[in-house]
C-alpha cells in the first residue's frame, strides 16, 4: 500500500511539473489518503503484535 502511495505522489509532482494542476491535486489527495491507511493499518498491526507476545 505503501507503494501506490509513492506511486500517486510520484504521477502527482510530474503533472505538476506539466502544468496539470486538477490532476496533480487529485493523485496528491489519494496519495496522501492512502499514506494516512497504511501508517493506521502499521500502528494496529504494532499494537497487536506487542499484545500478542504478552500473551
Amino acid at each position: 500500500m505503501l507503494r501506490y502511495a509513492v506511486v500517486f505522489f510520484v504521477i502527482a509532482m510530474i503533472a505538476a511539473v506539466f502544468g496539470f494542476g486538477g490532476i496533480a491535486a487529485a493523485a496528491a489527495e489519494f496519495a496522501k489518503i492512502l499514506f494516512i491507511i497504511f501508517l493506521v493499518l502499521c500502528a494496529v498491526s504494532l499494537i497487536w503484535g506487542l499484545s500478542k507476545d504478552r500473551g
